[in-house]
């Protein structure tokens, strides 16, 4: 029996490289925003040659739109908790935590700026990060519509916006702080709102 081995000149990539490069990724886009990240500053933070971003992503759009979609969809949840209420409040509770996070309360308005001036992202947005969390999201309206909790003609689509869009208006476009009970508030605002 004879032993496989990587052919020579095979690119093996390392999952600790690969870490290093995204947590790198992150970092600038916090610090420099989108316009001013450079493939070579990227590499150097992470503390690898340019050639182990490119043989992971052909530009830097691809590049930072791959990492900034794992980082967002791995923090869209499903809790299925058995109520509205409940699922509704989790929700928002993760939503929370993702477009406040440290690093990403920076990059996210730097991203939709740049989204309004580049076509190609903003569409690489929608399927890879907004397409993948709003399916996510929509499980729990589903479910509350199976379980009669919410009027069979209601607009799901319009639920998800309103849900997520008093989160980020408050937080990301007027930075407004927020009480201990705002979450609470919100969860009992869209449960009216939706007839529940």
């Amino acid at each position: 029996m004879t032993s496989r081995r990587t052919p020579t000149g095979a690119a093996v990539l390392q999952p600790e490289v690969t870490n290093a490069i995204t947590e790198a990724v992150l970092d600038e886009l916090a610090e420099a925003g989108f316009g001013r990240l450079s493939m070579e500053a990227v590499a150097k933070r992470a503390g690898v040659g340019k050639s182990a971003l490119y043989r992971r992503w052909p530009s830097k759009d691809e590049m930072v739109g791959a990492v900034v979609a794992e980082f967002s969809v791995t923090r869209a949840v499903d809790p299925d908790t058995g109520t509205l209420r409940g699922d509704v409040r989790a929700s928002l509770d993760a939503l929370l935590e993702w477009i406040m996070h440290p690093r990403f309360s920076r990059i996210l308005p730097d991203l939709i700026a740049e989204a309004g001036r580049n076509p190609e992202l903003a569409e690489f947005a929608r399927q890879t990060i907004g397409g993948p969390r709003r399916t996510i999201n929509r499980a729990m309206f589903t479910r509350a519509l199976d379980r009669g909790e919410i009027p069979p003609d209601t607009d799901i689509e319009l639920a998800q916006d309103l849900a997520a869009g008093v989160i980020y208006w408050r937080l990301i476009v007027r930075r407004a702080p927020t009480s201990e009970g705002y979450l609470d508030e919100v969860t009992e605002l869209l449960l009216r709102a939706l007839g529940a």
